[in-house]
């Protein structure tokens, strides 16, 4: 069932938007005023395309090499569309080879990112950037920080559609959209809710898939 009074920004690109539901939420990390949507970003290639171009303008002047798009959260759409902008003649600096990785990791049932043996060699010796749907507690970006070093490959950054947070283990954090588009926006622990502690029921719960309404 469809969440109701969806807030949608609009920004100067015809297909970028940012979509957001203001109640209760709650993730298996933290509570949140907002459930931030971005289903259409990860699957309608024409805004996954501009969500990658809008995350491209970051790095116009930026000598960082990418051989690696690390795809968490089901951004396999969004990963291949940003890997496409980034093997353009315009950022050469990035990418000397015109060619990059997209893969995604396996998840264990401890939460652990795990890489299968034919996949190592995509992420070892490797300069990664890191992409996700958003970055607020930082949990599974810092998941994915460590299992690239694990495996023995090079962060460069981190790059997401909605971000809380500028940087993260040290690595700079870029995004398309930031809690300055929405100014009353939280996300903390369930112990400091304030909803919570004005007795506020949730209206759902959310991960990087979606929603489940209560």
């Amino acid at each position: 069932m469809p969440l109701n009074n969806v807030i949608k920004i609009a920004t100067k690109r015809r297909d970028l938007f940012l979509r957001a539901e203001k109640g209760h939420f709650a993730s298996s990390h933290s509570h949140s005023n907002y459930y931030i949507d971005v289903a259409a970003q990860k699957s309608r290639l024409s805004e996954a395309k501009a969500v990658a171009q809008e995350l491209c303008s970051n790095y116009n002047y930026n000598t960082r090499i990418v051989d690696t798009i690390l795809c968490l959260d089901g951004t396999e759409v969004l990963g291949t569309c940003l890997a496409d902008e980034l093997t353009k003649n315009n950022f050469m600096n990035i990418n000397a080879h015109q060619t990059i990785y997209v893969v995604t990791p396996e998840v264990t049932g401890s939460s652990q990112l795990l890489f299968r043996d034919n996949i190592v060699p995509m992420i070892h010796g490797k300069h990664v950037l890191v992409l996700a749907v958003s970055v607020a507690s930082g949990n599974t970006a810092n998941a994915a920080i460590e299992a690239v070093k694990y495996y023995g490959g090079e962060v460069v950054g981190i790059a997401s559609i909605f971000a809380t947070q500028e940087e993260i283990g040290g690595y700079s954090i870029d995004s398309v959209f930031n809690p300055n588009d929405l100014s009353d926006y939280f996300s903390v622990p369930a112990h400091e809710c304030p909803l919570c502690k004005q007795k506020q029921k949730l209206d759902a719960l959310i991960n990087s898939y979606g929603y489940s309404k209560l």
